[in-house]
């Protein structure tokens, strides 16, 4: 299906971080890698001197449920509640639980999309879209569940509120040691993702 993309480029770092906090939320479905994104993006943020909240919630279901997550990141004391009214930029990993979300997106906010599995339109005139067929990446680099360091990997560089080193270290500190076998997968992914966003 084709959605148009906005031309829009998203706000450089500098003009990011001096005008203040500066809102993610994260959506998608239970299995997806979206509270690990949203810890990759809060701990890559702390690692390079910001200040950062994180908050996520999830369904009963360990696997298929919803799962969101809300990350704020400033360069000054953070002043937003855990849970935002409104967000400057979103991650959206699939359609299915999206909807509560797409009007707390503010206007001209930064939105990346799954394309691999999001059906859902999008109003290109609204928000900056980023396109970005993270599953399928993620699949030709072996593991479809890496489909999340692939968007996080997007997201640091056209956000431009995390660098690559400070993603792969923010990887690095949230994936738990029985899952260190993944990291060199997992850095990878973040570098495809970086690398896909330029």
């Amino acid at each position: 299906m084709e959605r148009p993309v906005s031309s829009a480029e998203p706000a450089s770092q500098a003009e990011t971080m001096s005008s203040g906090e500066r809102e993610l939320m994260l959506t998608g479905i239970g299995g997806q890698g979206v509270q690990l994104a949203a810890q990759v993006i809060a701990q890559g943020a702390t690692a390079e001197g910001k200040e950062v909240l994180v908050f996520g919630s999830y369904g009963g279901m360990m696997r298929g449920g919803n799962t969101d997550s809300t990350v704020v990141i400033s360069d000054q004391p953070i002043e937003a509640p855990p849970v935002l009214s409104t967000t400057w930029s979103a991650v959206l990993m699939h359609h299915q639980y999206w909807a509560p979300l797409s009007e707390r997106i503010r206007d001209n906010g930064l939105v990346l999309v799954n394309t691999s599995v999001f059906e859902d339109e999008l109003d290109a005139h609204r928000y900056q879209v980023v396109e970005v067929p993270a599953t399928d990446m993620a699949t030709d680099l072996g593991n479809p569940l890496l489909a999340a360091m692939v968007m996080s990997g997007v997201y640091g560089r056209k956000s431009g509120l995390v660098s690559l080193d400070g993603l792969v270290e923010g990887m690095r500190r949230s994936v738990p040691p029985y899952r260190s076998q993944l990291i060199e997968a997992n850095e990878a992914a973040l570098a495809a993702g970086w690398e896909m966003a330029a």
